[in-house]
């Protein structure tokens, strides 16, 4: 029997490993979702291609190539898919490793960081201690520990006034009523949906509808839409305009986020 056909494709088998990191390949179709659920390991989901949108009942993030999100055991969640997706999900046994705790979060994949995933990938789905793939395991350990988080999330709001609010903006980010507009339809003032804003979610309103815009667009631009169209569809009234904006909190331009593997750790 090949290495391959001992490598399992069911998560529950990853769980039950003794070593304290596993590794697990899938390829998805662009638009497919997994549903919501949870593993008892903690999890990091690196995609080679494509670019993944990770839901929880609080918060979703996006996770562009060269980007990998930890998710602590026990979190439920949803992946959906943009593009198609070449998936890497590593298994790690929290009381095993030596890095600390991590809260849910996208980081950087760094050059050695993606290669280590690869590797470990390509071995035995069952390790020995002191085997080539139990160094590789704890080098992905290190560079996960030193791995710089990226601002790629977008918090959902409890209340239901700026429930309202989010529901729309998130399913047409090219809206740009002002909180003086939102207050007449989510029933409450333009000075109280701030403060909701600030206090329920963490940031103001300009900067959550521009996250919400760049989550939109980075799955836009996975699909091959043209820059132009994307920065029309998201609000912005010219393609330099959102190339700026997009650039100044991405740390690359657009067109270098539809592009492919590599923008991530050129611009870290």
């Amino acid at each position: 029997m090949t290495e391959d056909a001992r490598r399992s494709s069911n998560p529950e088998d990853y769980e039950r490993l003794t070593q304290p990191i596993g590794a697990m390949c899938a390829s998805f179709a662009d638009g497919h979702t997994i549903p919501l659920h949870r593993h008892r390991r903690d999890q990091l989901l690196y995609a080679a291609s494509g670019i993944m949108r990770l839901e929880t009942d609080r918060q979703a993030w996006v996770v562009p190539p060269d980007g990998a999100i930890w998710i602590p055991g026990g979190t439920d969640h949803k992946v959906s898919m943009f593009g198609a997706v070449d998936m890497r999900t590593l298994y790690v046994d929290a009381a095993a490793v030596q890095q600390r705790p991590r809260p849910l979060c996208v980081i950087a994949v760094s050059n050695l960081l993606r290669e280590l995933i690869l590797a470990l990938s390509e071995a035995p789905m069952a390790y020995a201690p002191g085997s080539r793939a139990a160094h590789i395991a704890r080098m992905i350990e290190v560079e996960i520990g030193v791995a710089r988080e990226l601002a790629l999330h977008v918090p959902l709001p409890a209340d239901p006034r700026l429930q309202t609010l989010c529901a729309a903006l998130l399913a047409d980010p090219s809206d740009s009523r002002t909180l003086d507009d939102w207050s007449q339809v989510a029933g409450a003032s333009a000075r109280t949906l701030a403060r909701l804003f600030d206090h329920d979610l963490g940031i103001g309103f300009t900067e959550w509808r521009q996250r919400a815009r760049f989550h939109s667009a980075m799955e836009a631009l996975s699909r091959g839409r043209p820059v132009s169209v994307v920065a029309r569809e998201h609000g912005y009234s010219s393609p330099s305009a959102f190339t700026a904006a997009f650039r100044r909190v991405m740390g690359v331009a657009p067109s270098e986020m539809a592009a492919g593997p590599g923008h991530l750790r050129r611009a870290g």
